[in-house]
């Protein structure tokens, strides 16, 4: 028994065939924000013929992006995939699970390890409304450029990845809120993917959202005990 494997592809995809789950997504009709968090599930079979316009799309990004992150550098970026082609091209690449296809859009999140070269940008409207004094802008903006332009590639990418996980909860929950499904997704080739796709070699591919209406719920969540995953102010040694 121990030495049974599976291969990626049949890892990613045998959930769909023990998945017993009959009913729908639940419809909620609170979407207060612990509702929401306790009734988002991991959703894989979604209704191909369901289609969410990109102006939806586009303010559930915009809430989405109401996360924090790193000294506000906003380092996220999206690739949103809604064309039948593209999402074909994109199958092989996940390992030919299903809902790459079936959701109505999948979203590409992935980290610009350059962003704070935008610290200007972003720090100037914040003075512009008043909430900064132009001389602690500055000042902010310099030491930006000082720390980070100097971090490693691998500091920066971990970075990007912090605000990406942080981003892409935020935009599930909110696709909850709207009547939507989402699943996250790492069980794919990202270096296939940044090439396939001509992704800026200054991004780094954090993961995969498919985005739809869920034909089968998924499974009941199943949560370890917090006293298994909490300590309290130190480790004993």
């Amino acid at each position: 028994m121990a030495n049974q494997t599976m291969t990626k592809e049949e890892y990613l995809n045998k959930v769909k065939e023990i998945d017993t789950t009959k009913e729908a997504p639940k419809e909620l009709d609170n979407t207060d924000f612990l509702t929401v968090a306790k009734e988002r599930r991991s959703v894989r079979q979604y209704d191909p013929e369901f289609k969410i316009d990109r102006k939806e799309i586009e303010e559930l990004l915009e809430t989405a992006t109401l996360a924090p992150s790193s000294s506000n550098l906003q380092s996220w970026r999206f690739l949103v995939i809604d064309e039948l082609e593209e999402k074909e091209r994109l199958l092989p690449i996940a390992n030919n699970q299903q809902q790459i296809v079936d959701a109505s859009a999948v979203i590409a999140v992935l980290g610009d390890k350059k962003a704070y070269e935008k610290a200007d940008q972003i720090y100037s409207q914040i003075a512009e409304k008043g909430n900064m004094p132009e001389d602690v802008k500055t000042m902010y903006v310099n030491s930006i450029f000082d720390n980070y332009g100097n971090f490693s590639d691998e500091r920066l990418s971990k970075i990007a990845h912090i605000d990406g996980g942080i981003v892409a909860m935020q935009f599930m929950l909110a696709a909850k809120a709207k009547g939507y499904d989402t699943v996250p997704m790492g069980g794919y080739d990202e270096e296939k993917f940044l090439e396939a796709f001509n992704v800026p070699e200054q991004y780094t591919s954090v993961m995969l959202l498919s985005l739809g209406k869920g034909t089968k719920a998924g499974f009941q969540k199943t949560r370890l005990p917090l006293e298994e995953v909490v300590e309290w102010n130190r480790y004993e040694k």
